[in-house]
């Protein structure tokens, strides 16, 4: 017979005692920077659609493209790309049974956050 008292219980009742931990955020990071990558992507589409539609739409967009706002996606967009990219570098490590133990696992998830801020600082510098 079906549970009548579900409406009384917690659904995720693990979520009060869960402590997230850096591997799992990790993850959840990678799939945001995945889909803001996309979002960026769509804004760069945007931008040659107008270049090709005619130059008052093109100022417009790019107006908006190249003023702070989209400097500032885009400059997330740099680091989001690093760090997609070192997160996929980690998934592959792990695909080859390489570096699973909980102590390892942390220091690549250490290295790949600290290590995309720092490729997305230089790229930043070098784009300056």
């Amino acid at each position: 017979m079906a549970d009548v008292n579900r409406g009384n219980r917690p659904l995720s009742p693990h979520l009060q005692v869960y402590r997230p931990q850096l591997t799992s955020i990790t993850s959840i990071l990678t799939r945001i920077t995945g889909n803001a990558l996309l979002l960026s992507m769509l804004m760069i589409v945007w931008w040659l659609i107008a270049a090709a539609t005619g130059p008052e739409t093109f100022a417009t967009v790019d107006g908006i493209v190249t003023g702070w706002l989209g400097t500032l996606i885009f400059a997330l967009s740099i680091w989001a790309l690093w760090y997609h990219f070192l997160a996929g570098v980690r998934h592959l490590i792990w695909d080859n049974v390489m570096m699973l133990e909980i102590d390892k696992a942390e220091k690549l998830g250490w290295a790949c956050v600290g290590g995309s801020v720092v490729l997305a600082l230089l790229t930043l510098i070098a784009l300056a």
